[in-house]
């Protein structure tokens, strides 16, 4: 017997991700309680063609990436009131695990692989550089979001860069700008 399609075939889990209601409390506790870091900032991002739950938006956010041993964790600011999985987290009060991220070589493989276990696509765009990202809805509640990202063509040496300071990085400079 063969069975479904489950999103666990897509890879493993190698983001957490928090859109948390005070940004620099969170970096803050990451940094210096767990451990985390150095934490990268990546400003003014815009997902190109996003669409939340179906319908167009310009959703506008910053984010600080670091890694915590060889899991990234990714901070979330939206700046704007464009409709978002963000948006709509902060708006119902949420805090904690917002969503989990798998990387992916092939989009369409994944979406095929999420709607066939069930989970909805609620936000989508073509990431700046090259890339595509979903995020889909498993339908159990609060944090059981996952984002799918294939991604662009210097993406992952961005992220082993991220990985690699992580494992000698002494405490200091904690909050570094990208670019």
């Amino acid at each position: 017997m063969t069975r479904a399609p489950q999103i666990t075939d897509l890879g493993e889990i190698m983001q957490l991700a928090y859109v948390p209601a005070d940004f620099d409390a969170a970096l803050k506790f990451w940094i210096e309680t767990m451990g985390a870091g150095p934490f990268f900032a990546i400003d003014d991002v815009r997902l190109i063609d996003c669409k939340y739950r179906g319908v167009p938006s310009d959703v506008h956010f910053s984010m600080a990436l670091g890694y915590w041993g060889d899991m990234q964790i990714e901070l979330i600011r939206q700046h704007n009131d464009a409709p978002s999985i963000y948006k709509a987290w902060r708006d119902a009060g949420h805090e904690g695990l917002q969503h989990v991220c798998i990387l992916v070589d092939d989009i369409a493989h994944a979406r095929a692989v999420c709607a066939a276990a069930g989970a909805v696509v609620a936000q989508e765009g073509q990431v700046a550089g090259g890339g595509e990202v979903i995020y889909v809805d498993t339908g159990g509640g609060p944090g059981t979001i996952v984002e799918i990202l294939q991604p662009g063509p210097n993406t992952r040496g961005l992220f082993a860069m991220m990985r690699e300071a992580a494992r000698d990085w002494d405490g200091s400079d904690p909050f570094r700008k990208l670019g």
